[in-house]
């Protein structure tokens, strides 16, 4: 790998309880048409062309924002461990497919009482000069994304 110019780093470290099974929490991030339901800060849908959801396998998501942009981003399952753990690289790319930030996400889910806790670390490094700003988001998309699949397990019990 070669040494790439960093334009910041951000850490995001979220950690919820739902009142729903893990099986049903562990289905809304492995499912594709649950996490296009869920995956992306409110005011954006999704579509996830692909989740391979195992060792090596690929991930692709595209968001669509409401100012009319697609804002894609691939990944690479590296753990598996149903109905657990997932970790992922998560790789946000321009139109053309150029890396604009580079990270790692991990999604632990543990169950207690037939709820589930669910904690999501997810770290990004910016890859070019508006990668700040995109930073800079990365806290209120998570909690956002999280709130609403939160809020479509509620309706799936």
């Amino acid at each position: 790998m070669t040494k790439t110019e960093s334009f910041g780093e951000g850490t995001v470290e979220i950690v919820r309880v739902f009142d729903a099974p893990r099986a049903l929490v562990w289905q809304a991030w492995t499912d594709p048409k649950m996490m296009a339901q869920w995956f992306g800060p409110r005011g954006f849908t999704s579509s996830v062309p692909e989740l391979d959801v195992r060792v090596g396998g690929a991930l692709r998501i595209v968001m669509h924002g409401p100012d009319g942009n697609d804002y894609p981003m691939k990944g690479v399952f590296t753990e598996v461990v149903a109905p657990e753990r997932l970790v992922f690289s998560n790789i946000a790319l321009d139109n053309d497919g150029n890396h604009l930030l580079e990270g790692k996400t991990s999604v632990s889910l543990t169950e207690h009482g037939g709820k589930t806790t669910v904690t999501l670390k997810s770290h990004a490094v910016g890859l070019v000069p508006a990668a700040p700003q995109m930073l800079a988001g990365m806290n209120a998309g998570w909690t956002q994304s999280i709130d609403k699949m939160g809020e479509l397990v509620a309706r799936s019990k």
